[in-house]
């Protein structure tokens, strides 16, 4: 499968495009605003089966597209790659919380969440996932944990769910339709605080 993931150069896409390209079953393009960081990051992590591109090329001809970047961005970089992502599954692992100092992480006020919100910009079908695990524990190996995954695209899933597997050491745990994310991006808030 060839993945695309889109702020490949950030803490998160990274250690995904790392913990992918390991796997070694998938063909991994970072896509970054600027192709020489994508190129460069793409270096780092060894070269082939990873490339860098900027966001817009790296979409074209992928099979599924990682929107990794930071929650603020994700929105806008959703919009500019839309024509080029056409109708390709995008995957959101951004979760819209944010740190108050005293109170901690804070769930977005918004009622709806962030990966809605992306397919309100986008034709393609978008999958809300792996929001829970972070870049740290994606380093070693398979990161002990599940992946929680909410769509409304059957087959959209199915492409998230290998994903997951070759991510993941547990399960890619199907929590129900997009809108189910709204109770998830919550619960990611308390999840951090707890621990």
């Amino acid at each position: 499968m060839k993945v695309a993931v889109l702020g490949g150069t950030g803490s998160f896409g990274k250690a995904l495009a790392a913990r992918l390209a390991a796997a070694g079953q998938d063909e991994i393009v970072i896509g970054s605003r600027e192709a020489a960081r994508a190129e460069e990051t793409a270096r780092e992590l060894g070269g082939a089966p990873v490339t860098g591109a900027t966001t817009a090329d790296a979409v074209r001809g992928a099979d599924l597209v990682v929107l990794a970047v930071k929650a603020e961005a994700a929105l806008d970089t959703a919009r500019d790659v839309a024509d080029a992502l056409g109708s390709t599954p995008l995957l959101s692992v951004a979760t819209a919380i944010e740190f108050r100092k005293g109170l901690g992480m804070l769930p977005d006020p918004d009622a709806r969440s962030l990966a809605e919100r992306v397919q309100d910009v986008v034709d393609a079908p978008v999958v809300a996932g792996l929001h829970s695990i972070a870049a740290s524990n994606l380093g070693e190996g398979a990161a002990d944990e599940d992946a929680l995954v909410c769509k409304d695209d059957l087959e959209a899933k199915e492409l998230v769910h290998a994903l997951a597997a070759r991510v993941v050491a547990g399960r890619a745990v199907d929590e129900g339709a997009l809108a189910s994310e709204r109770a998830l991006e919550g619960a990611t808030a308390v999840i951090v605080n707890v621990n």
